[in-house]
């Protein structure tokens, strides 16, 4: 099936149609794309860390405690990492 005017908007039983026609026609589809899922870890923490996490959430106007943690975890990680490498430095140098 062929469009004819491409600058027309096609409902959803239009391109159901296409896609049913082309459904068996391998030139009609593009090469596939692997897609592959990133692993992703869940944590549970206390009540009481989580209302202290919660408050700081708020003070610094995050939209979820989750986006605050992960940009906490984020900067603590960056300071750990940089720590790390000066240690290595130091000790590469004696």
């Amino acid at each position: 099936m062929k469009i004819k005017d491409k600058s027309r908007i096609l409902s959803e039983e239009e391109i159901d149609e296409i896609v049913i026609s082309q459904a068996d026609d391998d030139s009609a589809w593009e090469e596939p794309i692997l897609v592959n899922k990133i692993k992703s870890l869940s944590i549970s923490i206390n009540a009481e860390l989580a209302e202290r996490a919660a408050f700081f959430a708020r003070l610094y106007h995050e939209p979820s405690i989750k986006n605050w943690l992960m940009r906490i975890i984020k900067e603590r990680l960056d300071m750990e990492e940089a720590a790390f490498a000066e240690l290595k430095r130091d000790l590469a140098s004696k």
